[in-house]
């Protein structure tokens, strides 16, 4: 594993520990080509209230207002606690995300490879590069505690 991916994926479960209470623990966190942060976000869909809440399209929202080339992040590198589900795969693709890496998987609603694959789908315009189980067990430890707690 690349020890950068190994940083920033560090980072976004830093962010995670800081999801409100009633969300489910993610973290995303954008990188430009430099490494240097954009943006950092958590779900908050529980807690605004929006579906559409989740940490990786609340990253892109974020990053977009500093990155400097309007609404595409070529070059970037989202690091993300959980396998981006189908909203946020559309939401990355749209966004020109250059890399994503991810740390647990999602067999149920994941789009990268565990239940579909929408960031590598055959025929899409904008490739991406993609790392799934990057720091593994640590990002499915927070998804397992906070599960534990909920049900």
């Amino acid at each position: 594993m690349f020890p950068a991916f190994e940083a920033m994926m560090r980072r976004a479960i830093e962010v995670a520990r800081s999801t409100p209470e009633a969300d489910v623990p993610v973290g995303a966190v954008l990188f430009d080509a430099t490494g240097r942060e954009l943006a950092s976000a958590t779900n908050r869909r529980e807690t605004d209230l929006d579906p559409t809440a989740h940490a990786e399209v609340l990253a892109i929202r974020e990053a977009v207002k500093v990155h400097g080339d309007g609404w595409r992040l070529t070059g970037c590198t989202l690091a993300v606690t959980l396998e981006p589900c189908a909203m946020c795969a559309g939401a990355i693709l749209g966004a020109r995300v250059g890399r994503v890496i991810f740390g647990a998987w999602e067999p149920k609603t994941g789009a990268c490879g565990s239940h579909i694959e929408v960031l590598r789908a055959p025929g899409e315009l904008h490739q991406i590069e993609v790392r799934g189980g990057v720091l593994e067990e640590e990002c499915s430890a927070l998804l397992s505690t906070f599960f534990r707690k909920h049900r």
